[in-house]
Protein backbone atom coordinates (compact mmCIF):
# COMPACT_ATOMS: atom_id res chain seq x y z
CA UNK A 1 0.00 0.00 0.00
CA UNK A 2 2.70 2.24 0.87
CA UNK A 3 4.45 2.03 -2.47
CA UNK A 4 1.57 2.07 -4.20
CA UNK A 5 1.19 5.41 -2.09
CA UNK A 6 4.72 6.66 -2.94
CA UNK A 7 4.59 5.52 -6.50
CA UNK A 8 1.36 7.62 -7.00
CA UNK A 9 3.50 10.44 -5.55
CA UNK A 10 6.13 10.53 -7.95
CA UNK A 11 4.86 10.18 -11.37
CA UNK A 12 0.67 10.28 -11.05
CA UNK A 13 -1.43 8.50 -13.22
CA UNK A 14 0.35 8.77 -15.84
CA UNK A 15 4.14 7.59 -14.76
CA UNK A 16 5.02 10.23 -17.34
CA UNK A 17 9.00 10.76 -18.08
CA UNK A 18 10.76 14.28 -17.40
CA UNK A 19 10.52 14.75 -21.21
CA UNK A 20 6.78 13.96 -21.59
CA UNK A 21 6.07 16.20 -18.88
CA UNK A 22 7.81 18.99 -20.06
CA UNK A 23 6.12 18.24 -23.63
CA UNK A 24 2.61 18.54 -21.73
CA UNK A 25 3.73 21.53 -19.98
CA UNK A 26 4.32 23.30 -23.67
CA UNK A 27 1.61 22.20 -25.19
CA UNK A 28 -0.92 23.20 -22.78
CA UNK A 29 0.33 26.75 -21.77
CA UNK A 30 0.37 26.95 -25.71
CA UNK A 31 -2.96 26.43 -25.70
CA UNK A 32 -3.55 28.73 -23.18
CA UNK A 33 -1.75 31.39 -25.43
CA UNK A 34 -3.83 30.63 -28.44
CA UNK A 35 -7.33 31.10 -26.30
CA UNK A 36 -5.98 34.29 -25.33
CA UNK A 37 -4.96 35.61 -28.67
CA UNK A 38 -8.09 34.12 -30.67
CA UNK A 39 -10.67 34.57 -27.86
CA UNK A 40 -9.80 37.35 -25.31
CA UNK A 41 -8.20 39.72 -27.96
CA UNK A 42 -9.06 39.09 -31.46
CA UNK A 43 -12.14 37.66 -31.18
CA UNK A 44 -13.74 39.56 -27.95
CA UNK A 45 -11.68 42.51 -27.06
CA UNK A 46 -11.71 43.93 -30.89
CA UNK A 47 -14.56 41.95 -32.78
CA UNK A 48 -12.44 40.97 -35.84
CA UNK A 49 -13.91 37.67 -36.09
CA UNK A 50 -16.76 35.66 -35.15
CA UNK A 51 -16.28 32.29 -33.80
CA UNK A 52 -18.22 29.89 -33.35
CA UNK A 53 -20.00 28.11 -30.06
CA UNK A 54 -17.56 25.32 -29.77
CA UNK A 55 -14.17 26.94 -29.96
CA UNK A 56 -15.96 29.75 -28.58
CA UNK A 57 -16.50 27.71 -25.04
CA UNK A 58 -14.00 25.20 -25.51
CA UNK A 59 -11.65 28.76 -24.88
CA UNK A 60 -13.56 30.06 -22.18
CA UNK A 61 -14.05 27.14 -20.33
CA UNK A 62 -9.95 26.38 -20.95
CA UNK A 63 -9.02 29.95 -19.78
CA UNK A 64 -11.14 29.11 -16.72
CA UNK A 65 -9.06 26.43 -16.12
CA UNK A 66 -6.06 28.01 -16.55
CA UNK A 67 -5.76 31.73 -15.79
CA UNK A 68 -9.10 32.08 -13.86
CA UNK A 69 -9.24 35.49 -16.32
CA UNK A 70 -13.20 36.57 -17.00
CA UNK A 71 -13.70 37.52 -20.44
CA UNK A 72 -15.42 41.31 -19.63
CA UNK A 73 -12.46 42.53 -17.13
CA UNK A 74 -10.13 41.40 -20.06
CA UNK A 75 -11.82 42.47 -23.08
CA UNK A 76 -12.64 46.04 -20.79
CA UNK A 77 -8.83 46.26 -19.88
CA UNK A 78 -7.74 45.99 -23.18
CA UNK A 79 -10.23 48.54 -24.77
CA UNK A 80 -9.29 51.10 -22.63
CA UNK A 81 -5.10 50.15 -23.18
CA UNK A 82 -5.80 51.03 -26.83
CA UNK A 83 -8.63 54.08 -26.16
CA UNK A 84 -5.70 55.67 -23.50
CA UNK A 85 -2.39 54.19 -24.92
CA UNK A 86 0.43 55.82 -23.31
CA UNK A 87 -1.39 57.96 -21.42
CA UNK A 88 -1.73 58.23 -17.10
CA UNK A 89 -5.21 56.49 -17.78
CA UNK A 90 -3.59 53.75 -19.56
CA UNK A 91 -4.04 50.66 -16.91
CA UNK A 92 -0.18 49.28 -18.32
CA UNK A 93 1.94 51.64 -20.25
CA UNK A 94 5.57 51.68 -19.09
CA UNK A 95 5.92 55.08 -21.08
CA UNK A 96 3.78 56.13 -17.89
CA UNK A 97 4.70 53.65 -14.77
CA UNK A 98 8.19 52.53 -15.95
CA UNK A 99 9.29 49.42 -17.75
CA UNK A 100 10.18 47.72 -14.45
CA UNK A 101 6.96 48.62 -12.85
CA UNK A 102 4.62 46.59 -15.80
CA UNK A 103 7.73 44.31 -16.86
CA UNK A 104 7.39 42.85 -12.80
CA UNK A 105 4.43 43.85 -11.81
CA UNK A 106 1.98 43.30 -15.18
CA UNK A 107 -0.56 40.74 -13.18
CA UNK A 108 -1.26 43.50 -10.23
CA UNK A 109 -1.95 46.17 -12.28
CA UNK A 110 -4.12 43.92 -14.63
CA UNK A 111 -5.84 43.07 -11.25
CA UNK A 112 -6.12 46.73 -9.78
CA UNK A 113 -7.89 47.58 -13.22
CA UNK A 114 -10.19 44.53 -12.97
CA UNK A 115 -11.66 46.53 -9.93
CA UNK A 116 -12.20 49.78 -11.72
CA UNK A 117 -16.06 49.51 -12.07
CA UNK A 118 -15.99 52.62 -14.04
CA UNK A 119 -14.30 50.64 -16.94
CA UNK A 120 -16.04 47.76 -16.61
CA UNK A 121 -18.60 49.40 -17.75
CA UNK A 122 -17.34 51.75 -20.19
CA UNK A 123 -15.38 49.31 -22.15
CA UNK A 124 -16.52 46.26 -20.90
CA UNK A 125 -20.02 45.56 -23.44
CA UNK A 126 -20.74 43.35 -25.74
CA UNK A 127 -18.86 40.02 -23.78
CA UNK A 128 -20.87 36.93 -23.10
CA UNK A 129 -23.33 37.56 -20.31
CA UNK A 130 -25.21 33.65 -20.50
CA UNK A 131 -25.41 31.51 -16.93
CA UNK A 132 -21.96 29.82 -17.77
CA UNK A 133 -20.69 33.04 -17.47
CA UNK A 134 -22.45 34.66 -14.84
CA UNK A 135 -22.32 31.52 -12.46
CA UNK A 136 -19.16 29.74 -12.96
CA UNK A 137 -16.66 31.93 -14.61
CA UNK A 138 -17.22 35.21 -13.22
CA UNK A 139 -18.89 33.89 -9.73
CA UNK A 140 -16.30 30.88 -9.53
CA UNK A 141 -13.22 32.22 -11.12
CA UNK A 142 -10.77 30.34 -8.64
CA UNK A 143 -12.79 26.94 -9.02
CA UNK A 144 -11.43 26.27 -12.64
CA UNK A 145 -7.55 27.04 -11.20
CA UNK A 146 -8.39 24.75 -7.95
CA UNK A 147 -9.41 21.69 -10.87
CA UNK A 148 -6.51 22.40 -13.28
CA UNK A 149 -3.93 21.86 -10.03
CA UNK A 150 -6.21 18.46 -9.19
CA UNK A 151 -6.07 17.08 -12.33
CA UNK A 152 -1.93 17.92 -12.83
CA UNK A 153 -1.61 16.24 -9.62
CA UNK A 154 -3.44 13.49 -10.48
CA UNK A 155 -1.53 13.31 -14.03
CA UNK A 156 1.68 13.40 -12.45
CA UNK A 157 2.01 13.15 -9.03
CA UNK A 158 4.05 15.77 -6.81
CA UNK A 159 5.84 17.03 -10.39
CA UNK A 160 1.79 18.42 -10.89
CA UNK A 161 2.63 21.15 -8.89
CA UNK A 162 5.58 22.91 -11.01
CA UNK A 163 3.33 21.95 -13.92
CA UNK A 164 0.60 24.20 -12.47
CA UNK A 165 2.74 26.56 -11.30
CA UNK A 166 4.04 27.44 -14.71
CA UNK A 167 0.93 27.38 -16.23
CA UNK A 168 -0.55 29.89 -13.66
CA UNK A 169 2.75 31.93 -14.59
CA UNK A 170 2.55 31.69 -18.03
CA UNK A 171 0.39 34.64 -19.45
CA UNK A 172 1.24 37.16 -16.66
CA UNK A 173 5.00 36.72 -17.60
CA UNK A 174 4.19 36.70 -21.47
CA UNK A 175 1.40 38.92 -21.62
CA UNK A 176 0.99 40.93 -18.60
CA UNK A 177 5.11 41.56 -18.68
CA UNK A 178 6.36 40.87 -22.34
CA UNK A 179 3.81 41.89 -24.52
CA UNK A 180 2.56 44.99 -22.31
CA UNK A 181 6.16 45.63 -21.17
CA UNK A 182 8.50 45.39 -23.81
CA UNK A 183 6.44 45.66 -26.28
CA UNK A 184 5.75 49.26 -25.66
CA UNK A 185 8.98 49.95 -25.13
CA UNK A 186 11.85 47.37 -27.46
CA UNK A 187 11.80 46.16 -30.62
CA UNK A 188 11.12 47.30 -34.29
CA UNK A 189 8.26 49.28 -36.13
CA UNK A 190 7.18 48.38 -39.37
CA UNK A 191 5.19 51.74 -38.71
CA UNK A 192 4.83 54.98 -37.27
CA UNK A 193 1.69 54.61 -35.11
CA UNK A 194 0.58 57.11 -32.38
CA UNK A 195 1.93 55.01 -29.57
CA UNK A 196 5.02 53.45 -28.73
CA UNK A 197 4.13 50.01 -29.36
CA UNK A 198 7.02 47.74 -31.04
CA UNK A 199 7.27 44.54 -32.90
CA UNK A 200 8.76 42.21 -30.06
CA UNK A 201 10.14 39.61 -32.82
CA UNK A 202 8.73 38.71 -36.29
CA UNK A 203 8.21 35.31 -35.64
CA UNK A 204 4.80 35.51 -33.62
CA UNK A 205 5.20 31.84 -32.45
CA UNK A 206 5.94 32.26 -28.06
CA UNK A 207 3.19 34.41 -27.63
CA UNK A 208 0.77 33.50 -30.57
CA UNK A 209 1.42 36.57 -33.22
CA UNK A 210 1.12 39.00 -29.83
CA UNK A 211 5.00 39.90 -30.60
CA UNK A 212 3.84 41.32 -33.83
CA UNK A 213 2.35 45.11 -31.47
CA UNK A 214 3.32 47.76 -33.60
CA UNK A 215 1.59 45.63 -36.56
CA UNK A 216 -0.91 45.11 -34.13
CA UNK A 217 -1.78 49.07 -32.50
CA UNK A 218 -1.49 50.39 -36.51
CA UNK A 219 -4.32 47.96 -37.21
CA UNK A 220 -6.30 47.35 -33.87
CA UNK A 221 -9.40 45.80 -35.77
CA UNK A 222 -7.43 43.10 -37.63
CA UNK A 223 -7.52 39.29 -37.15
CA UNK A 224 -3.99 39.05 -38.65
CA UNK A 225 -0.94 40.31 -36.95
CA UNK A 226 1.44 39.72 -39.60
CA UNK A 227 2.28 42.73 -42.22
CA UNK A 228 5.51 41.78 -44.06
CA UNK A 229 6.70 38.72 -45.69
CA UNK A 230 9.50 37.40 -43.14
CA UNK A 231 6.69 37.88 -40.19
CA UNK A 232 4.89 34.56 -39.10
CA UNK A 233 1.88 35.04 -36.74
CA UNK A 234 0.68 31.34 -35.58
CA UNK A 235 -2.55 32.34 -34.32
CA UNK A 236 -3.54 33.84 -37.66
CA UNK A 237 -2.58 30.47 -38.86
CA UNK A 238 -4.91 28.70 -36.23
CA UNK A 239 -7.88 31.26 -37.22
CA UNK A 240 -7.71 30.14 -40.95
CA UNK A 241 -7.93 26.90 -39.77
CA UNK A 242 -10.89 27.21 -37.60
CA UNK A 243 -12.65 28.78 -40.85
CA UNK A 244 -11.64 26.40 -43.12
CA UNK A 245 -13.54 24.48 -40.73
CA UNK A 246 -16.41 26.53 -40.58
CA UNK A 247 -15.86 27.24 -36.71
CA UNK A 248 -14.66 30.80 -37.33
CA UNK A 249 -15.56 34.30 -39.80
CA UNK A 250 -12.97 36.60 -40.36
CA UNK A 251 -14.16 40.13 -40.25
CA UNK A 252 -11.43 42.51 -40.59
CA UNK A 253 -7.75 42.23 -41.77
CA UNK A 254 -5.36 45.10 -42.83
CA UNK A 255 -5.78 46.93 -46.07
CA UNK A 256 -3.51 45.45 -48.37
CA UNK A 257 -2.55 48.40 -51.00
CA UNK A 258 -2.32 47.56 -54.67
CA UNK A 259 -1.24 48.80 -57.58
CA UNK A 260 -1.89 50.09 -61.00
CA UNK A 261 2.05 50.84 -62.79
CA UNK A 262 0.55 51.93 -66.01
CA UNK A 263 -1.74 54.58 -63.82
CA UNK A 264 0.08 57.97 -64.67
CA UNK A 265 -2.39 60.93 -62.85
CA UNK A 266 -3.34 60.19 -59.48
CA UNK A 267 -7.10 60.04 -59.28
CA UNK A 268 -9.67 59.98 -57.10
CA UNK A 269 -9.19 55.68 -56.78
CA UNK A 270 -5.84 56.87 -55.76
CA UNK A 271 -6.69 59.31 -53.10
CA UNK A 272 -8.80 56.42 -51.25
CA UNK A 273 -6.09 54.07 -51.70
CA UNK A 274 -3.36 56.81 -49.92
CA UNK A 275 -5.47 57.35 -47.39
CA UNK A 276 -6.74 53.93 -46.45
CA UNK A 277 -2.91 53.07 -46.49
CA UNK A 278 -1.81 55.73 -44.98
CA UNK A 279 0.94 53.66 -42.58
CA UNK A 280 2.10 51.90 -45.20
CA UNK A 281 2.60 54.94 -47.42
CA UNK A 282 4.55 56.73 -45.07
CA UNK A 283 6.73 53.45 -43.72
CA UNK A 284 7.40 53.39 -47.51
CA UNK A 285 8.78 56.95 -47.53
CA UNK A 286 10.61 56.31 -44.33
CA UNK A 287 12.43 53.97 -46.31
CA UNK A 288 12.84 56.57 -49.29
CA UNK A 289 14.65 59.13 -46.64
CA UNK A 290 16.75 56.68 -45.24
CA UNK A 291 17.93 56.74 -49.33
CA UNK A 292 18.03 60.67 -49.51
CA UNK A 293 20.35 60.75 -46.67
CA UNK A 294 22.84 57.60 -47.98
CA UNK A 295 23.29 60.31 -50.76
CA UNK A 296 23.52 63.13 -49.02
CA UNK A 297 26.06 61.65 -46.09
CA UNK A 298 29.40 62.74 -48.08
CA UNK A 299 28.13 65.90 -48.85
CA UNK A 300 27.38 66.88 -45.72
CA UNK A 301 30.21 65.36 -44.35
CA UNK A 302 32.16 67.46 -46.54
CA UNK A 303 30.01 70.96 -46.11
CA UNK A 304 29.51 71.10 -42.16
CA UNK A 305 31.94 70.16 -38.98
CA UNK A 306 29.34 67.39 -37.39
CA UNK A 307 30.50 65.12 -34.99
CA UNK A 308 29.03 61.36 -35.94
CA UNK A 309 27.21 61.63 -32.82
CA UNK A 310 25.25 64.61 -34.22
CA UNK A 311 24.78 62.61 -37.68
CA UNK A 312 23.75 59.57 -36.46
CA UNK A 313 21.08 61.03 -34.00
CA UNK A 314 19.53 63.49 -36.95
CA UNK A 315 18.97 60.55 -38.87
CA UNK A 316 16.94 58.77 -36.42
CA UNK A 317 15.35 62.56 -35.88
CA UNK A 318 13.69 62.46 -39.11
CA UNK A 319 12.31 58.70 -39.04
CA UNK A 320 10.68 59.45 -36.46
CA UNK A 321 6.87 61.39 -36.85
CA UNK A 322 7.49 65.56 -37.07
CA UNK A 323 4.46 66.10 -34.66
CA UNK A 324 6.37 64.15 -32.10
CA UNK A 325 9.87 66.38 -32.30
CA UNK A 326 10.55 67.77 -29.70
CA UNK A 327 11.76 71.78 -29.67
CA UNK A 328 15.24 70.67 -29.06
CA UNK A 329 15.24 68.12 -31.77
CA UNK A 330 13.52 70.25 -34.20
CA UNK A 331 16.35 73.20 -33.31
CA UNK A 332 18.81 69.81 -34.12
CA UNK A 333 17.19 69.34 -37.83
CA UNK A 334 16.95 72.91 -38.47
CA UNK A 335 21.16 73.18 -37.95
CA UNK A 336 21.20 69.98 -40.59
CA UNK A 337 19.20 71.20 -42.97
CA UNK A 338 21.46 74.87 -43.69
CA UNK A 339 23.94 72.19 -45.17
CA UNK A 340 21.23 69.75 -47.22
CA UNK A 341 18.36 71.39 -49.02
CA UNK A 342 17.17 67.55 -50.21
CA UNK A 343 16.66 66.92 -46.62
CA UNK A 344 14.83 69.84 -45.74
CA UNK A 345 12.76 69.30 -48.90
CA UNK A 346 11.79 65.65 -47.73
CA UNK A 347 11.36 66.72 -44.28
CA UNK A 348 8.77 69.22 -45.27
CA UNK A 349 6.93 67.63 -47.74
CA UNK A 350 6.36 64.42 -45.33
CA UNK A 351 4.62 66.86 -43.51
CA UNK A 352 2.62 68.40 -46.10
CA UNK A 353 1.87 64.30 -47.60
CA UNK A 354 0.46 63.18 -43.48
CA UNK A 355 -2.08 66.78 -43.70
CA UNK A 356 -3.68 65.47 -46.69
CA UNK A 357 -5.28 62.45 -44.48
CA UNK A 358 -5.54 65.33 -41.56
CA UNK A 359 -8.07 68.22 -43.33
CA UNK A 360 -11.26 66.32 -42.54
CA UNK A 361 -12.70 69.85 -43.50
CA UNK A 362 -11.67 69.73 -47.10
CA UNK A 363 -13.13 68.16 -49.98
CA UNK A 364 -12.46 65.54 -51.89
CA UNK A 365 -12.00 67.07 -55.08
CA UNK A 366 -9.45 69.72 -52.92
CA UNK A 367 -7.63 66.82 -51.47
CA UNK A 368 -7.43 65.29 -54.82
CA UNK A 369 -5.71 68.46 -55.84
CA UNK A 370 -3.59 68.84 -52.68
CA UNK A 371 -2.50 65.21 -53.57
CA UNK A 372 -1.62 65.70 -57.31
CA UNK A 373 0.08 68.92 -56.75
CA UNK A 374 2.31 67.22 -54.23
CA UNK A 375 3.37 64.61 -56.60
CA UNK A 376 4.04 67.16 -59.51
CA UNK A 377 5.97 69.07 -56.76
CA UNK A 378 7.83 65.78 -55.61
CA UNK A 379 8.98 64.54 -59.35
CA UNK A 380 9.97 68.12 -60.14
CA UNK A 381 12.28 68.71 -57.09
CA UNK A 382 15.31 66.95 -58.62
CA UNK A 383 15.85 64.36 -55.59
CA UNK A 384 15.97 61.14 -57.12
CA UNK A 385 14.28 59.14 -53.90
CA UNK A 386 11.33 61.56 -53.80
CA UNK A 387 10.67 60.77 -57.62
CA UNK A 388 10.95 57.21 -57.61
CA UNK A 389 8.41 57.44 -54.09
CA UNK A 390 6.19 59.90 -56.23
CA UNK A 391 5.71 57.72 -59.29
CA UNK A 392 4.73 54.73 -56.32
CA UNK A 393 2.25 57.00 -54.83
CA UNK A 394 0.78 57.56 -58.19
CA UNK A 395 -0.11 53.84 -58.71
CA UNK A 396 -2.15 53.23 -55.48
CA UNK A 397 -5.35 51.69 -57.03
Amino acid sequence: MLDAVLGFLSGGLTQASAWQIVVFTLVVTHITIAAVTIYLHRCQAHRALDLHALPSHFFRFWLWMTTGMVTKEWAAIHRKHHAKCETEDDPHSPVTRGIKKVLLEGAELYRAEAKNNETMEKYGHGTPNDWMERNVYTKRSAWGIVLMLIINVLLFGVVGLSVWAVQMLWIPITAAGIINGIGHYWGYRNYDCADAATNVFPIGILIGGEELHNNHHTFGTSAKLSSKWYEFDIGWMYIRILEQLGLAKVKKVAPEPKFNREKHIADFDTLQSVISNRYDVMAKYAKSFKRAWHDELDQLKAKSKFESGFLKSSRKLLQREPAKLEASHKQQLTELFVHSKALKTMHEMRVELGAIWERSNSSREQLLQQLQDWCSRAEASGIKSLQEFSLRLRSYA
